[in-house]
């Protein structure tokens, strides 16, 4: 039997469909493997190129393979679908794999450290508990809606909220109850994710991009430390325009016969990456409208032809061209001088 040279590997939670060739393409490998009997396999292969689609626990999947002498790619899923010839099942999708991998304008997903998969665990967790909190918040602010009980706008008044619905003596005693209960969720919730966040502000300070993202205007130590840790390395971007391509902060290109047509951005990439960015802008823009920040002579040029939102999106992008070149070239923000007032 033919050694195989390059493999393509569809992998799922217990069943991983193997398609490899040898030197001169042909087909040596089209099997399907348990978990157990995958890894004895790869444990006794020669090294070879492995390409795996980019999902749930591949990173672990390409470390594992790298301990054994392999060469491991992963691939994005987009990158692998025109490559699938005809239907939709494992082996028609490792075959796939095996084909994606020898392109030679093949993009790739770096492989995450354990470390740096921590990391990243981290800020999902932080994520999910901010999401839990906001659930919590609407849900008792329906039901005190029910009984005539409206307070103010906002997260910084939902504990107010919850006291004075907690001191309403008016209220059944099942509402009550009831109230008791979701005020304790909450403040379990909130006391939950502080210590996350305790967590996340340690790793900020001692993480040197992270400080130097962070002394951009606008995107602060949440922005800065998501950026460190889920962005790839910094090199394997031409230009700042390529980073923020890949956040999707560029226009979508529909162009053809010469003719350019540009629509909105095209929403690549991590989506919560990108919204942090755009957050971070937006609230930038706030501080201008209310005069507690200058803006600078680009930004007051686009204030006064662009609406707000396309506005956000322009600064969210300059924030990504900005951060790329403080991962490549190290150093801090610097800012600009102001517009002056004619």
């Amino acid at each position: 039997m033919n050694i195989p040279v390059r493999i393509g590997m569809d992998t799922s939670k217990s069943v991983f469909q193997l398609h490899g060739v040898d030197e001169s393409e042909t087909v040596v490998v089209r099997r399907q493997l348990r978990r157990t009997e995958m890894i004895r396999y790869f444990e006794k292969l020669p090294p070879v190129l492995v390409a795996i689609e980019s999902c749930g626990s591949s990173h672990h999947w390409a470390r594992l393979l790298q301990s054994f002498g392999h060469e491991v790619k992963l691939i994005p899923p987009q990158y692998v679908k025109p490559y699938v010839k005809r239907g939709k099942n494992d082996a028609a999708d490792a075959e796939a794999l095996c084909e994606a991998v020898t392109r030679p304008s093949m993009r790739y997903v770096p492989v995450k450290s354990r470390e740096r998969q921590a990391a990243c665990m981290l800020m999902t967790v932080r994520e999910r508990l901010v999401s839990v909190k906001s659930q919590l918040s609407n849900a008792f602010r329906s039901y005190a809606a029910e009984f005539g009980i409206v307070g103010p706008a906002g997260r910084q008044n939902v504990t107010a909220l919850i006291e004075r619905v907690l001191e309403e003596e008016s209220l059944p005693e099942m509402a009550r109850d009831l109230f008791r209960f979701q005020a304790r969720e909450y403040a379990a919730v909130e006391a939950r994710l502080d210590e996350i966040e305790a967590k996340l502000m340690k790793w900020h300070r001692e993480d040197d991009v992270s400080r130097r993202i962070a002394s951009i205007p606008g995107v602060g130590p949440i922005g800065s430390t998501m950026l460190s840790m889920k962005a790839p390395p910094a090199e394997t971007f031409r230009s700042g325009r390529d980073f923020a391509a890949w956040l999707g902060l560029t226009p979508r290109d529909h162009s053809t016969g010469g003719r350019m047509r540009h629509g909105g951005i095209t929403k690549a990439g991590d989506s919560a990456l990108r919204s942090i960015l755009i957050v971070g802008a937006t609230a930038l823009l706030r501080h201008v409208r209310a005069g507690r920040q200058k803006p600078t002579a680009w930004l007051a040029a686009l204030l006064e032809r662009k609406p707000p939102k396309l506005v956000a999106v322009a600064l969210a992008n300059k924030f990504a061209r900005i951060a790329w070149r403080l991962m490549v070239s190290g150093g801090i923000y610097v800012r600009p001088p102001v517009a002056v007032p004619a």
